[in-house]
């Protein structure tokens, strides 16, 4: 998963700035970040508190621990069968 530049709390701030009446570029410009990666984080992160961020990072962290393991027994599951046609 894709480690971002700027944790959910300073994205959020970043948004909840914006909504309070100063300009996008201004902001953007204020933090150092393009208004594309502004727009992206308000896509992801917007109407969302810093509770429910933390939350939406703890289950993208889990459903990456939980894909490596399935490919891990995917492999070990085509190995077996590898294994067991050589001998069959």
């Amino acid at each position: 998963m894709k480690k971002w530049r700027f944790s959910a709390e300073r994205i959020i701030a970043m948004i909840k700035e914006q909504e309070g009446g100063v300009a996008t570029a201004e902001v953007c410009r204020k933090h150092g970040l393009s208004t594309a990666s502004f727009y992206k984080y308000e896509s992801k992160f917007g109407g969302l508190d810093v509770s429910d961020a933390r939350k939406l990072k703890a289950l993208a962290d889990e459903n990456a621990k939980l894909k490596k393991l399935l490919a891990e027994q995917i492999l070990d599951n085509a190995m077996l069968k590898d294994v067991a046609s050589r001998k069959g």
